[in-house]
Order: C-alpha cells, then structure tokens, then sequence
C-alpha cells in the first residue's frame, strides 16, 4: 500500500484504507460509478498521500447536512462524509447537484 511506502504506521495507514473505502462505498451507493486517484504529496518538510474521489452522480444537495454525523439518505449510520473528514488531515468537498462530487483528502505523515 502506498501510504505504508510513504512511511505511515500501520495505523494511520489502516486510516487511510477505512477512508478511501468509505469515499468508495459512497460512490458505489450513489453513483454507481466514479473514479478514486491516490498519489504521494510533500507539503512543509511532511509526505502525505492525497485522496481524490470523484464521481458524476446525483450530487449532494445540501452538503452541510451531508457532514452531520448521523445524517443519512440510504438508512445508514450517517457517518461517512463526517467520518472520513475525522480520519483525514484535510478534507474538501465540492458538489453540484446533477453534476456529481468530488472529495479530496490529505493525509500527512507526523
């Protein structure tokens, strides 16, 4: 796994894994398909890894309520998108209703 080749303990590397297979789940539950890149970063002395999931689906409608945890619109537990930005360095999300979300996510290495 790249985040281990980075130099991620293996707990922020399971971390990594438990975002980047939420950031899936989501693509497959909404969208049915998209695209997750994953690529080594260096930012202020510090490697990272940078998580970008992509998708052209329905959107997000109202992407503040998207990130309260236990909002849900597929009966779940509603904390995937909160989840994921808990796991992560940072976390940005944009999305267009009809037009699909992009989600990208950093993780860097202490």
């Amino acid at each position: 796994m790249l985040a281990m080749e980075i130099g991620f303990s293996s707990g922020d590397s399971t971390l990594i894994a438990t975002a980047i297979s939420e950031l899936g789940r989501n693509i497959l539950s909404y969208a049915q398909q998209g695209e997750i890149l994953i690529r080594a970063i260096n930012g202020c002395d510090h490697p990272g890894i940078l998580i970008v999931a992509s998708d052209k689906g329905p959107g997000i409608s109202d992407v503040q309520q998207a990130l309260r945890d236990g909002f849900s619109t597929s009966g779940g537990l509603g904390l995937g998108l909160p989840g994921v930005r808990r796991l992560m360095d940072e976390f940005e999300i944009t999305s267009v209703p009809k037009r699909g979300t992009t989600v990208k996510v950093k993780k860097w290495k202490q």
